[in-house]
Parts: C-alpha cells; sequence; structure tokens
C-alpha cells in the first residue's frame, strides 16, 4: 500500500510539472528575453504578480522545481528574479521549496528508471567525470556538490537517484547544500529592487571571495570522494 501511495504521490508531481512546463511554452513564459524584463522593469513585473495574484508564489515555486528537472532556464536568473519579486526571505523560501522539490522528482526518477535513463541524461564526458555518484552512498559528497558552485547539481540529482542513498538524506543534505546559493541570489535580487547597490557589491565581492577558489578546486574535491565508494552495498538500480 505504501509503495502505491509513493506512485500516486510521484505521478502526481511528475503530471502537475508537465502541465506546468506546457502551459509555460505555450505562453513564452520561458523566454528569457520575459525573464530578463521581468528582472530589470519593476512595473513589468508588479503587472505580472497582480494578474498572478495569490498564485504567484505556486507559479514561482513550480518555475524552480522546473528548471532543476528539465533546465529549460539558467537557475540563476530564476533565483535573482524569486528576490527581485518577493523579497529577499521570501523569495529564498519559496526558491527553497521549488528546488527542493525538483530535486526530489529528479532524484525520484533516476531511482525509479535506473542507471542506463540516466546516462542517457547525462553527456559522456560528464558521466565519466561524476559517474562514480551511483555507487556512492556519502551525504558529504552530496552536501559538497551542492554547496559549490559551477558543479552539475541538477544531473547529481539523478545521479544519487541510482546511488544507494536513502531519499531522506539526500533531500537534507541537497537542501541544506543549496541554502547558502539559494540565499545569495535572493538577496542580490532584492538588493537590486530596492536600490541597494552598494550592498550588493560588497555582498557579491565577499560571495566572490568564497567561490571562487571553490570553483577553481571542484573538480579535485569531488574527485577526492572517487576512491571512498563502497565496495559492498546495494547496486546501483536499472529498470525492471
Amino acid at each position: 500500500m505504501r509503495f502505491r501511495h509513493r506512485w500516486i504521490v510521484g505521478a502526481s508531481v511528475a503530471i502537475l510539472l508537465a502541465l506546468f512546463g506546457i502551459w509555460l511554452l505555450r505562453s513564452d513564459a520561458l523566454d528569457l528575453s520575459v525573464l530578463l524584463r521581468l528582472y530589470k522593469d519593476q512595473a513589468f513585473l508588479h503587472e505580472m504578480l497582480e494578474q498572478w495574484g495569490i498564485l504567484a508564489p505556486v507559479i514561482f515555486i513550480l518555475m524552480q522545481a522546473l528548471q532543476v528537472v528539465i533546465a529549460p532556464i539558467p537557475g540563476e536568473v530564476t533565483g535573482l528574479l524569486g528576490g527581485f519579486a518577493f523579497g529577499e526571505w521570501l523569495g529564498f523560501f519559496y526558491s527553497t521549496i521549488g528546488l527542493t522539490a525538483g530535486s526530489l522528482l529528479a532524484f525520484w526518477a533516476g531511482r525509479r528508471f535506473g542507471a542506463p535513463f540516466v546516462q542517457r541524461l547525462v553527456p559522456q564526458r560528464l558521466w565519466a567525470r561524476v559517474g562514480f555518484i551511483v555507487e556512492a552512498e556519502g551525504a558529504i559528497l552530496s552536501f559538497v556538490i551542492f554547496l559549490i558552485p559551477g558543479l552539475p547539481k541538477d544531473t547529481a540529482c539523478y545521479l544519487f537517484g541510482v546511488s544507494p542513498m536513502p531519499i531522506w538524506v539526500f533531500a537534507l543534505v541537497s537542501t541544506l547544500g543549496r541554502m547558502p546559493g539559494t540565499w545569495v541570489l535572493s538577496a542580490q535580487g532584492a538588493k537590486v529592487a530596492t536600490g541597494h547597490y552598494v550592498q550588493l557589491a560588497l555582498l557579491s565581492a565577499l560571495v566572490a571571495a568564497g567561490a571562487i577558489p571553490l570553483y577553481h578546486y571542484r573538480h579535485r574535491i569531488v574527485s577526492s570522494f572517487r576512491g571512498r565508494a563502497p565496495r559492498q552495498g546495494p547496486a546501483p538500480r536499472s529498470p525492471k
């Protein structure tokens, strides 16, 4: 019965996201020029928010979830847009919900359909570099991947779905790992909206000072986990 409930929940979320994606595509809402206009033109943004009404946070959350699952638009753009539209903390809150939902859906897809499905989604070069994740169970590795800028976070969601990692562990560490970057984007968007450009410059400088070294050594840091995968344990799941 529990398995059936999981299927119902998973299928319902997938259908809702698919319908939302079709609506976005038909309404041209995924056009990058529209997103950039929303980010630059406060009057246009407020007009859109008034049209959406109480559905505005729901639409934004679904947009964030969708960009994880199928990555139609850069996550940085939507993260900035969240802070710009809703403010620093509400934007951070809504972004976190959407990113977590999208990450869990990608994780579920990887676990349900197995390694062959994920390999078709991941470029061969990227699979050669981070494919060892499917044998790993480390929460620390997951946290590091979602924390360090420049790493394939959305792809990693599918890869961890094939790994032996329990979904609750993935949900916890991936959410915590995304939070610093999510907050930074939301804060930057909010400071642009309020015209606090000096604070924006200081925040960006501080973030860059910490992020640039991590970005430079990102592959070396992740590769250090390559030899830590357990030799025994559940094998990567394949579709039945």
